[in-house]
């Protein structure tokens, strides 16, 4: 009778499904730190970015303040980051900065949020011909430049300077191309006080930029085209002096008219 019950017992639980977990039983209970952080780590290694962010916050969430916690943090931050959750990843990183402003390795938060903008605004110059853009305010590249200046200036000798600086150029260079692109789109559409206006922006703000070139030249011809005299022969004298070589001005300046009337790009 005994054997009958137990063999009547198993033969339910084997029916039910019973002895299995639960569908929503959590995989991790009971799991050390040690082992979700390693888990994480082999998630993010095989690239399955969500699954590393699971086992990171719980990780957070049970041992916040056992030996992996800190390193878990930031390590979450860029999982966000690469699983194509920009804003959580960048709430991350500033959280860590804030927490742990004095870790060893807070100086990869600030350059983990300078990449986040960065590769966001990688489409930026690619869409500029569209009239939208003059409504446009590049507002990550923006904040990526200033999470690269902050790490170069708080870590001067930290391993992601080099990178962070050779990114700040590229930055630059983009914001310049930026405001003369906007401000070239005010020129043919006959706005010339708004296209001074950008491409003298660009001039104190962006002085070493490649676009600059194009910036007088836009200002020069801006202020003519407003009657402006006197402020088109000042960008006129910038022009000469420090682009003597331009195509703006070869060929162009000796001849009887104003070079700036006898240059009409096709805008």
């Amino acid at each position: 009778m005994k054997r009958s019950v137990i063999a009547l017992f198993a033969a339910l639980l084997a029916a039910t499904g019973c002895g299995l977990l639960p569908k929503d039983a959590d995989e991790t209970a009971g799991w050390s730190a040690q082992r979700l952080y390693g888990e994480a780590k082999d998630a993010m290694a095989s690239k399955s970015y969500d699954r590393a962010i699971k086992y990171l916050e719980k990780l957070e969430a049970r041992y916040p303040y056992g030996r992996y916690a800190q390193q878990a943090q930031l390590d979450v931050a860029y999982a966000y980051w690469k699983s194509g959750e920009r804003a959580s990843a960048i709430t991350a990183a500033d959280r860590f900065i804030k927490l742990y402003p004095n870790h060893a390795n807070v100086d990869y938060a600030y350059y983990l949020k300078g990449l986040v903008n960065f590769n966001e605004n990688q489409g930026l110059l690619s869409i500029l011909d569209n009239p939208d853009m003059a409504e446009r305010d590049p507002k990550g590249t923006r904040e990526a430049f200033e999470s690269f200046k902050e790490l170069v200036s708080r870590f001067p000798d930290s391993k992601y300077g080099e990178d962070a600086i050779a990114r700040m150029r590229y930055l630059i260079n983009s914001l310049a191309k930026h405001e003369v692109h906007v401000a070239r789109y005010y020129m043919k559409r006959g706005a010339f006080v708004a296209a001074a206006n950008r491409a003298q922006y660009a001039v104190q703000n962006y002085p070493q930029a490649p676009a600059i070139e194009e910036a007088v030249f836009i200002m020069v011809k801006a202020y003519d085209a407003l009657g402006m005299s006197d402020l088109r022969d000042a960008a006129d004298r910038v022009m000469r002096k420090n682009f003597p070589q331009s195509k703006y001005l070869t060929g162009k300046a000796e001849r009887s008219a104003p070079w700036w009337k006898l240059w009409d790009p096709d805008w």
